[in-house]
């Protein structure tokens, strides 16, 4: 097959969990001797890092990226927030990607499309006008619950309630125009089984993010050490870790004082940047995230809201490590509380879990081992691309 993949951020090097989600896609195909062009949308916030590019990469996919303005605008917001359009659709349109997408789909016969989450559908109806294979969106998330969850936690009246119109005009959009496909693929099944019951009617399947477990080492581990690594310009990602140091740190830190937390992760902010909490290490980026993922013991993930699947629990559990974790952060994951992770929905229950963790080695490391197989099974990368293809061929047939 030929295979369009548009991504709503550019897919190469993969340094997030949407980024590694779309790029195992790509990969997968590639390697079952598919063919796949990739075109990006690419913006200040999430620039091409041609200097990181590959030669590879580059040939294999013919890749290419448009520059789209996705900064805030008071002018544009006001308009949206006025006519009740949804504004985080509305920052992805765009003249200069719209005209390379044209030019793309007349210059090469594809035998699917495959749309990278939500905010690229204003784009279909041009597909439309130029290819007649069926047009397939990867739902990384339900889009629109990330920020109904955000807007209940939210404390700032004002606030909470542009975000609660931003989700309700999220909601609105998503569900009258998920219909515009020919199929869906959600990462979470918990997702897939949403949009069903919501009325699509269409095929509609879930494949989650896939991984290559590596052998696990246990050598070299820090003990009584936890580690977060999450890109933070996620919103999520930053309500989650600034509860777990407000509600649940001071605590654990009381109780077991010789615990240490690694902060990780892309765009950190500042005010953590700069914080000093005792017992707590904020690095930021890190060149090699399995390697750094290897050197602790135990990975939260006290994730508040959200949808989908969350890629870093997947790669922790791939490398064997004990993921203690909110029942949203488990979403979507198919694994068993106290077997293959810990759940925690309480800052007590985190703390509680932790200290076993750390009073315990033996089961930290039976929890790490059983995630590990699960992975090894469930969820690497053959067994998920041979899934999508299957389904692929299925829709292009139907």
């Amino acid at each position: 097959m030929n295979i369009l993949q548009l991504c709503p951020k550019p897919p190469y090097p993969p340094v997030d969990g949407g980024t590694l989600a779309m790029h195992s896609i790509t990969q997968g195909l590639l390697e079952t001797g598919h063919r796949v062009k990739v075109l990006s949308v690419c913006s200040d916030k999430h620039p091409v890092r041609s200097g990181q590019m590959t030669e590879d990469y580059c040939r294999q996919t013919g890749f290419e990226a448009v520059y789209v303005d996705l900064n805030p605008h008071l002018i544009p917001a006001a308009y949206a927030l006025l006519s009740g359009e949804s504004y985080h659709v509305r920052r992805y349109r765009s003249d200069a990607f719209a005209d390379r997408l044209a030019a793309v789909l007349q210059a090469a016969a594809f035998d699917a499309v495959l749309v990278e989450g939500l905010f690229l559908t204003p784009y279909v109806p041009l597909i439309r006008q130029h290819c007649q294979a069926p047009v397939v969106l990867r739902a990384h998330n339900i889009e629109h619950r990330i920020w109904a969850q955000m807007a209940r936690g939210c404390r700032i009246p004002l606030k909470r309630g542009y975000l609660k119109h931003l989700a309700m005009t999220l909601r609105q959009y998503e569900l009258e125009h998920v219909k515009d496909y020919d199929a869906v693929v959600c990462i979470s099944s918990v997702d897939a089984g949403m949009l069903r019951q919501a009325g699509f009617r269409k095929p509609l399947t879930s494949i989650p993010f896939g991984v290559t477990p590596e052998p696990m080492d246990y050598v070299d581990v820090e003990p009584a050490s936890l580690f977060h690594l999450g890109s933070m310009d996620w919103m999520p990602n930053q309500e989650g870790v600034d509860w777990f140091l407000q509600q649940v740190w001071p605590l654990l830190h009381r109780e077991v004082p010789q615990a240490r937390l690694y902060l990780a992760g892309r765009k950190m902010p500042r005010r953590l940047l700069e914080a000093h909490i005792e017992g707590v290490s904020v690095v930021g980026e890190v060149a090699d995230a399995m390697h750094f993922i290897a050197s602790k013991q135990i990975n939260v993930v006290p994730l508040l809201s959200g949808s989908g699947i969350r890629v870093k629990i997947i790669e922790a559990m791939s490398a064997g490590k004990t993921v203690v974790t909110t029942r949203t952060g488990a979403q979507g994951i198919d694994a068993r509380d106290g077997e293959h992770l810990l759940i925690a929905d309480t800052a007590e229950d985190f703390v509680r879990h932790i200290r076993h963790c750390i009073d315990d080695d033996a089961f930290c490391r039976s929890i790490g081992q059983n995630a590990y197989r699960l992975i090894a099974q469930e969820y690497n990368t053959t067994t998920l691309t041979h899934k999508l293809i299957s389904f692929l061929c299925e829709t292009i047939e139907h």
